[in-house]
C-alpha cells in the first residue's frame, strides 16, 4: 500500500542562477537511517523526466515505490528543462532563436549539487547512483571526476558514441525539440515487428504512458495536439561527440562497482554500446554486463521490467553487506 511510503519533493538549488530543481525522496515510514549503499539517486534520460518513468505507478507501484518496500533510501531528480523542475527562459520562445540549453556538463554540474544535497541531508559520504541513457553519460562522468562520493553505480541503457539516432536530425537544433506522443510511440517501438511490439506491454498502456509522458511539460497543453519541450542540450553533444569520435567521459576514471544493463531489443542505446563502455571500466574491481531478453530501451515500463527490477535491487543490496 502506498500509505507505507513517505514521499517528499525538495527544491534544489540548480548550478544555473536563481533555478531550481525537483528532487523526489521516498522511503518507508517507519525508517529514517540508511547505509550509504541503501542510498540511491535515479538520474533521466534525454528526453523525459524522472518523475514520469522511475515513478511511474504500474499496476499501482513505480520502481521508486518498489526500491523503497524493499529497505532503500530513494530518490530522484528532474534536470533542469523536465519534469517539475524550473525551466530555462530559452524555452518560453522559439526554439530556433537561442542555442541547445542544458547540456551534460550542466547536468553533471546540478547532479553534483543534488548528490551534495542528499549527502547533506543524510549525514552520508555517499550514494549509490542509477542512470537511465542520457543519465548513463551523466552518472558516468560524475561517478569519474567524484569516486569518492559512489558506492555503486547503476547504468541503464548505456550511451555511448553512436548512440541518439531518434533524437537528432539532419539540422542543427535550437533551444529544444517539440515531442508529440505520436512520436513517443514510434520511437518505442523502433525497428521491431509485429509480434516483438505486441510482446513489450498493452497498446492502451504505452499510449497512457505517451500522453503522461507529454503531460509532465506544465506548457504542453498550449499545442493541439499537445508537446513536450525538451532541452537540446544533449542533442547537441551527441552530434558533437559522433562527429569527431570522442568519448562523451572516460569510463576508465570510475571506481565503484559498476552495473551495465540493456535490453536485447534495444535500437536507441544498443547492446554493442552497452559492451563498449563495460570494456573501458579498467579501474573498477566488479563490473557486470547484464542483457535482458524481449526488452527495448523503455524496459522499465514493459512486462519485462520486473527483470530490471530484480538485478538492479540485487546488484545494489550486495553492498549492504560490506
Amino acid at each position: 500500500m502506498a500509505e507505507d511510503i513517505a514521499t517528499a519533493d525538495h527544491r534544489v538549488e540548480s548550478s544555473q542562477a536563481g533555478l531550481q530543481l525537483l528532487v523526489r525522496h521516498k522511503h518507508l515510514q517507519d525508517r529514517d537511517k540508511f547505509s550509504t549503499a541503501q542510498t540511491v539517486l535515479f538520474v533521466h534520460g534525454a528526453t523525459y523526466p524522472s518523475t514520469v518513468t522511475f515513478d511511474y505507478p504500474m499496476a499501482g507501484k513505480s520502481w521508486m515505490d518498489i526500491m523503497a518496500r524493499a529497505g532503500f533510501d530513494v530518490w530522484c531528480v528532474d534536470l533542469l528543462g523536465y519534469g517539475a523542475s524550473d525551466r530555462p527562459r530559452e524555452l518560453s520562445v522559439p526554439a530556433e532563436d537561442n542555442p541547445p540549453v542544458v547540456d551534460t556538463e550542466q547536468a553533471v554540474a546540478d547532479v553534483t549539487k543534488v548528490v551534495d544535497f542528499i549527502l547533506g541531508q543524510r549525514n552520508l559520504p555517499r550514494l549509490a547512483l542509477i542512470g537511465y541513457s542520457w543519465g548513463t553519460l551523466i552518472c558516468g562522468d560524475y561517478a569519474g571526476q567524484q569516486p569518492d562520493k559512489v558506492e555503486r553505480l547503476v547504468l541503464y541503457g548505456a550511451a555511448w558514441l553512436g548512440t541518439g539516432k531518434s533524437i537528432t536530425t539532419g539540422t542543427p537544433p535550437g533551444a529544444y525539440r517539440l515531442v508529440a506522443a505520436k512520436a513517443v510511440l514510434a520511437r518505442w517501438c523502433i525497428e521491431l515487428d509485429e509480434a516483438q511490439i505486441e510482446s513489450l506491454a498493452a497498446p492502451a498502456h504505452m499510449a497512457v504512458w505517451a500522453d503522461a509522458a507529454i503531460a509532465s511539460d506544465p506548457e504542453s497543453g498550449r499545442h493541439d495536439p499537445p508537446l513536450l519541450r525538451a532541452p537540446s542540450g544533449v542533442v547537441k553533444d551527441v552530434l558533437a561527440n559522433n562527429a569527431s569520435r570522442t568519448p562523451p567521459y572516460d569510463p576508465g576514471a570510475i571506481r565503484a562497482p559498476t552495473m551495465i544493463v540493456v535490453g536485447e531489443w534495444d535500437h536507441e542505446t544498443r547492446p554493442e554500446h552497452g559492451r563498449e563502455v563495460f570494456a573501458r571500466l579498467s579501474n573498477t574491481a566488479d563490473r557486470r554486463y547484464v542483457m535482458i531478453g524481449g526488452a527495448t530501451h523503455s524496459m522499465l515500463l514493459e512486462n519485462q521490467r520486473g527483470a530490471l527490477y530484480r538485478v538492479v535491487d540485487g546488484f545494489l543490496k550486495e553492498g549492504w553487506e560490506r
